[in-house]
């Protein structure tokens, strides 16, 4: 399936001990502006690039944290090479350019000014957000307790405006297409099974056309 994978993890407990402190490793040397650490654990595991603290409140990924910093640009590029989110927002909305321009770095506006392959208005994706967590929730009614849940804003950078979701017992592949959204609901070990939607501002549909509503 090419996706890119979104990371949902958002308590300690789901993953392993190991995976856990990695994680805190390079949630640690990132907050501390320690870059080399940063870059040998994204070398290891680059899957990582776009991660943040389990269980944090801030839900800063290391592109924020260097944004926080004023790093070099030099630093910041080396993210975005890594596949750092330009659109990713932090607990209290904020993008990277949004504290880098707070704190006063202005070396930083141009790397880190968000590059829109794919354009849809705020208000849109703000509703297809909405609707696409309303879907999710009707297979899994903890999701956004337990997991950290997708941001459509990021679909809007993405090369392939697809991310892979993983929840209990399967996930979701979204796909932005124009002002709408292609979701499939599919099992882990097998990409072509569970049903399709379309996830419009106007609501959920199946494929067939009929509308969706969550079971009771």
């Amino acid at each position: 399936m090419d996706a890119t994978p979104w990371d949902g993890a958002r308590v300690r407990d789901a993953l392993q001990p190991w995976a856990v402190e990695r994680r805190d490793q390079l949630a640690d040397a990132a907050r501390d502006g320690d870059w080399e650490t940063v870059f040998q654990i994204l070398d290891d595991d680059p899957a990582l690039i776009n991660s943040t603290r389990l269980e944090g409140r801030s839900q800063y990924t290391p592109l924020h944290q260097a944004a926080w910093h004023g790093a070099l640009t030099e630093t910041v590029e080396r993210l975005l090479a890594y596949g750092a989110w330009r659109t990713l927002r932090t607990s209290a909305g904020k993008r990277p350019i949004d504290i880098s321009e707070e704190r006063g770095h202005q070396h930083l506006a141009r790397v880190l000014r968000p590059v829109v392959k794919h354009s849809v208005p705020q208000d849109v994706l703000a509703i297809l957000q909405r609707n696409v967590y309303e879907l999710i929730a009707g297979y899994d009614t903890n999701a956004h307790q337990m997991r950290h849940m997708p941001e459509l804003e990021v679909l809007t950078e993405l090369d392939r405006p697809a991310y892979w979701f993983r929840v209990t017992g399967g996930g979701f592949l979204i796909v932005l297409r124009g002002f709408e959204l292609v979701v499939d609901a599919v099992s882990p070990m097998d990409y072509d099974s569970g049903a399709r939607y379309r996830v419009t501002a106007d609501g959920i549909f199946f494929s067939s056309g009929e509308p969706w509503t969550p079971t009771a």
